[in-house]
C-alpha cells in the first residue's frame, strides 16, 4: 500500500483574509477558489515544492473556538525553505510576525511565526 498525506485543512474566519496571508505574505500559490454555494468555497493553496493547504471557513462556534488551537498550543504547521535567511527577511518585510528570534538547532535553522488565525508555524531550513 502506498499512501501520502495529500492536504491539510486549516480553519479560518475569512477565506479572503486567508488567501491574502498565505498567498501574498507567505508566497503560496492559489490552486483553487471555487464557490460551493451557501457561503462555502473550496480554497486550496500550495507551495512551489508541493504540499496543499485547504482553507475552511469556520461556520459555527465550535469551529471558531478551535481556530489557532488545532495543535493544543504546540507548533501546528511546518514550512520548509532552502534559504532560511532570505525567506525570514521576506516574511518580515511582508508583515509576518515572528514569535521568536531565529535559532540554529541540530536539525536546522528555525523560527516560529504566527498566522492571522492564531496558528503557529515553524519556518525551517533543515540541515543537509
Amino acid at each position: 500500500m502506498a499512501v501520502r498525506v495529500a492536504m491539510t485543512t486549516l480553519v479560518v474566519d475569512d477565506y479572503d483574509r486567508g488567501i491574502a496571508f498565505y498567498r501574498d505574505a507567505i508566497g503560496l500559490k492559489l490552486l483553487a477558489d471555487t464557490d460551493m454555494g451557501g457561503g462555502k468555497r473550496w480554497v486550496v493553496l500550495s507551495g512551489p515544492s508541493g504540499g496543499r493547504l485547504l482553507l475552511a471557513k469556520a461556520d459555527r462556534e465550535a469551529q471558531r473556538a478551535a481556530m489557532g488551537k488545532q495543535a493544543g498550543g504546540r507548533v501546528a504547521f511546518f514550512l520548509e525553505t532552502d534559504d532560511f535567511a532570505r525567506d525570514h527577511a521576506v516574511f518580515i518585510a511582508k508583515g509576518v510576525r515572528f514569535a521568536e528570534a531565529p535559532r540554529h538547532e541540530a536539525y536546522g535553522s528555525v523560527a516560529v511565526f504566527e498566522d492571522p488565525f492564531g496558528n503557529t508555524w515553524d519556518l525551517i531550513e533543515p540541515k543537509g
